[in-house]
């Protein structure tokens, strides 16, 4: 591209992509909602028959359908329409490898929250259910059961390939005992005691979550070697274990509570006993790590104070609380583990 005097211009196409990005966003969450990928992985469609199974309407049916396959999400060929193999793993709602429920509150709470970022970024203040000032994001989440279940499987759904990641990386072999603090669903628990049969676990969190986490622990079968213990942990203990782990945990507070939370888990561990802190973790530089940035701004969306921070950020913190050693390792895709050895 270039202006009448042949200088070459910059592309405007990333700043088209990322500002009309919330087409294809809405786009596959609609098709979450209607579960297309659901239905398509039963048995490939044709659009007709598609389209009725859906229930869509005769003149959204085909661009809708075609955006997806346009988009990557399906496949089609000879007018028959399929999922590909990234949508059938992982959007199907009926496999256990689904990961669709922090998709479908995305769609139900996060896109319309997001609509009042230039809000938050004027006012600090979060843009959620709380906006008014009335009642605190958690617990508006916790009074209400179905919410809260959609919460919780969002957490485990955001955070899986993330949970295994860190029952197979981390060094398992020399410790028995671990708890998961705000254990939510409990998917990191669960993938710890898969991948680790001789661990025997904790799932902490607030008692309304005790059925969510029991019924998940039984039905993929590690019942018997996780327990859920019901507590606060700004006004309880932590759960003494070889190993705590905290996942999604810090980001939600300002940096006291932070520093609070570090501390109460130093307490709790033995000598040698080792804590794991794992979020979005923000590159050191603050440069490339997009989605970890993106996540503070939706800390900004949800909580009050709450933020993301770097492996630098994090072992500092750790250190300052007294752990004897520190590392950061990368997980999978944004998410890194922060390490620290008592």
């Amino acid at each position: 591209m270039s202006d009448k005097l042949g200088t070459t211009l910059p592309a405007p196409d990333h700043i088209l992509q990322v500002g009309l990005g919330f087409w294809a966003s809405k786009t596959l969450l609609s098709a979450i909602e209607l579960e297309v990928f659901t239905e398509l992985a039963r048995h490939p469609l044709p659009l007709a028959e598609l389209r009725g199974r859906l229930g869509l309407h005769e003149r959204s049916a085909c661009d809708f359908l075609d955006t997806l396959t346009a988009l990557g999400f399906l496949e089609r060929k000879d007018g028959i329409y399929s999922n590909t193999p990234a949508t059938d793993f992982y959007l199907d709602k009926r496999k256990p490898s689904y990961m669709g429920g922090m998709l479908e509150m995305c769609n139900h709470r996060l896109y319309g929250f997001w609509g009042h970022l230039t809000e938050a970024l004027r006012t600090g203040r979060p843009q959620n259910e709380a906006r008014d000032g009335t009642i605190p994001l958690f617990e508006a989440l916790y009074a209400d059961p179905a919410r809260l279940k959609e919460f919780l499987a969002a957490m485990s759904g955001i955070s899986r390939a993330a949970n295994q990641a860190i029952a197979r990386q981390f060094p398992w072999s020399g410790y028995k005992t671990f708890a998961d603090v705000g254990t939510a669903q409990g998917d990191l628990a669960v993938q710890i005691a898969l991948q680790n049969p001789h661990l025997t676990g904790t799932g902490y969190d607030l008692a309304e979550v005790a059925p969510i986490f029991e019924e998940y622990a039984e039905a993929r079968g590690v019942a018997g070697r996780l327990r859920f213990q019901a507590g606060d942990f700004f006004k309880n203990p932590m759960p003494e274990a070889d190993v705590i782990t905290m996942g999604h945990i810090l980001h939600d507070w300002n940096l006291g509570v932070k520093q609070l939370l570090i501390r109460k888990a130093y307490d709790a561990l033995p000598a040698g006993g080792a804590l794991i802190v794992y979020d979005a973790i923000i590159d050191d530089e603050r440069r490339t790590n997009a989605f970890g940035l993106m996540m503070s701004l939706n800390m900004l969306i949800e909580t009050k104070d709450g933020f993301d921070y770097t492996g630098a950020d994090c072992q500092g913190w750790l250190r300052k609380a007294g752990f004897r050693e520190t590392r950061v390792e990368h997980l999978v895709g944004p998410d890194s583990m922060v390490v620290g050895i008592k």
